[in-house]
């Protein structure tokens, strides 16, 4: 979300260091165990901070070529096992987000105001 932020993947450990992807805020785990509930950790972060949907699926499509069995994200839980790794992708993959979700900011008021 921010210039200068990059992610790493390690081939040997198959660990992806994703930077802000996968950032979570206010749980208190170090793995996620419950994707479905961990998700409400997650969405906010994403939805205001990553530009669009577009940029997250083509991710997706990219980081599904390597051998992934952990996904570290700079802040928050850790994605670890396959079935984790994939349900976060997935997600990612899906998610509407930054100028996807804009429709609604950029209308012409309707309403009058009234003083």
């Amino acid at each position: 979300h921010s210039p200068g932020n990059f992610q790493v993947y390690d081939p040997v450990s198959k660990i992806l260091y994703s930077g802000d992807l996968g950032a979570s805020l206010g749980q208190d785990y170090i793995y996620v165990t419950n994707f479905e509930e961990h998700i409400k950790y997650m969405e906010g972060f994403h939805k205001r901070y990553m530009n669009s949907g577009r940029a997250l699926r083509n991710w997706a499509k990219m980081v599904r070529q390597l051998d992934i069995e952990t996904i570290a994200p700079q802040h928050g839980a850790i994605f670890k096992g396959k079935d984790m790794v994939n349900k976060f992708i997935n997600w990612v993959e899906n998610l509407e987000t930054g100028i996807d979700i804009m429709d609604d900011v950029y209308k012409i008021p309707t309403k009058r105001l009234v003083v």
